[in-house]
């Protein structure tokens, strides 16, 4: 029964931690507010692009709360009495910690750090999440001012 309470609050966890919306750093998505707004446009070509990650916001709440939870449960069934309460504070700790750190984990987006010389004669450096066609020698589409772009292949 345990073991079975153990995979249904696991799966669970899993899930809720996968949920973060990695989305918005795409090229491809624009924001509510930015709709139905004039943004300017320019062109250029990637000179360079090395992969990275942006750490997407999370609170780590799920992650640690379900990872005490789990935790707690795998650690109450180690012995019994006392030291079955004892391992189940080192259990929800432990999986606090251990829950914590997945969801972080979960939270990275891999992304590029596109060096893009413009049409201007300017170079500018954008992060946005990784997508097919973002490479080097690639004419690309710049939407956005200085602090709010979205660059997209031609």
């Amino acid at each position: 029964m345990k073991k079975q309470k153990l995979l249904a609050i696991s799966t669970v966890m899993l899930a809720l931690c996968g949920c973060a919306n990695t989305q918005s750093y795409s090229g491809n998505v624009y924001r509510g507010e930015q709709a139905k707004t004039a943004r300017s446009i320019s062109y250029g070509t990637i000179v360079s692009a090395r992969p990275v990650r942006i750490q997407a916001p999370h609170s780590g709440a799920v992650g640690s709360v379900g990872g005490g939870i789990i935790g707690g449960i795998a650690g109450s069934s180690v012995g019994g009495g006392r030291g079955s309460a004892i391992m189940s504070t080192v259990g929800a700790i432990a999986g606090s910690l251990l829950g914590a750190k997945l969801e972080q984990q979960a939270a990275l987006v891999h992304s590029l750090e596109m060096v893009i010389h413009k049409d201007d004669g300017t170079e500018i450096v954008v992060v946005q999440k990784q997508e097919a066609g973002l490479l080097p020698g690639r004419r690309v589409r710049i939407v956005g001012s200085a602090s709010d772009l979205n660059v997209s292949p031609m």
